[in-house]
C-alpha cells in the first residue's frame, strides 16, 4: 500500500508568497521555507509586514486568483494518481490553497488555516499539528501505508527522509548539496519515473 505526499509551492505551483512580493512591490515578502527554516518565525515575520503596509487576505487572494500551476504539473499530478494514491502536504493554508486546488482538478490537499478578522486582516494562523509533513506521513505508516515523498524545501525534509523513497525537486543548490544523499530532479517526467519505480 504506496501513498506519495508532495509538496505544493515549489514543486506544482509557483511560491505564492513571491508572487504576491512582486504584485505588492514588498520585496521582504520574497522570503520562503528555502531560505528560513523555522516556519513559524517566518509566518511571523510575514504578518508583521502586511500588517506594517495595510494588507490583508483579499488582496493576496487576487494575486492568487492570477497563478496557474507550474507546466506540466497538472499533466503529472493526473497520471500519478492514476496510478497510485497522492496527497499534497503543504504548509499553506486553506484560504490560498482552494483556487490552485481547482486548476490541479482537487487533488486532497492537507493544509494549515488562517484567523482573519472580520476586516480582512490576517491575525494569525493555526497549524494542523506540530512538525505537520513529518507527523501526516508518520501517520500514513501508522494505519499501513509506505510513503513516497518530494519537495523542495527545508521543512520538506523530515517526510522525505522518513519515507520508504524521498526525492527533492526543484530545490536549492544548497539543499542539493547540503543533503547529497537524495535523488534530485527538475522535471516532471524524471520525478514521474522515480516515482513510479519507488511503487
Amino acid at each position: 500500500m504506496n501513498i506519495v505526499c508532495l509538496d505544493m509551492e515549489g514543486v506544482l505551483v509557483p511560491e505564492i508568497w513571491i508572487a504576491f512580493s512582486e504584485a505588492s512591490g514588498i520585496p521582504e515578502l520574497r522570503r520562503t521555507t528555502r531560505d528560513e527554516p523555522d516556519y513559524h518565525k517566518l509566518m511571523n515575520f510575514r504578518l508583521n509586514i502586511l500588517k506594517e503596509h495595510g494588507l490583508g487576505l483579499k488582496e493576496i487572494q487576487a494575486t492568487i486568483a492570477k497563478i496557474d500551476p507550474l507546466p506540466g504539473a497538472k499533466e503529472f499530478l493526473d497520471e500519478l494518481r492514476a496510478t497510485t494514491q497522492v496527497l499534497i502536504l503543504s504548509d499553506t493554508f486553506e484560504q490560498f490553497a482552494k483556487p490552485l486546488m481547482e486548476k490541479l482538478n482537487w487533488p486532497t490537499i492537507f493544509c494549515n488555516t488562517l484567523e482573519v478578522a472580520p476586516g480582512g486582516e490576517i491575525t494569525g494562523f493555526k497549524m494542523r499539528c506540530e512538525k505537520s509533513k513529518l507527523t501526516t506521513v508518520k501517520a500514513l505508516q501508522s494505519i499501513g501505508y509506505e510513503t513516497i515523498a518530494a519537495g523542495d524545501s527545508f521543512n520538506d525534509l523530515a517526510m522525505i527522509q522518513a519515507s520508504k523513497a524521498g526525492f527533492l525537486f526543484k530545490s536549492t543548490e544548497q539543499i542539493k548539496k547540503d543533503y547529497p544523499e537524495l535523488p534530485a530532479y527538475e522535471e516532471f517526467g524524471d520525478l514521474l519515473a522515480a516515482i513510479k519505480a519507488a511503487l
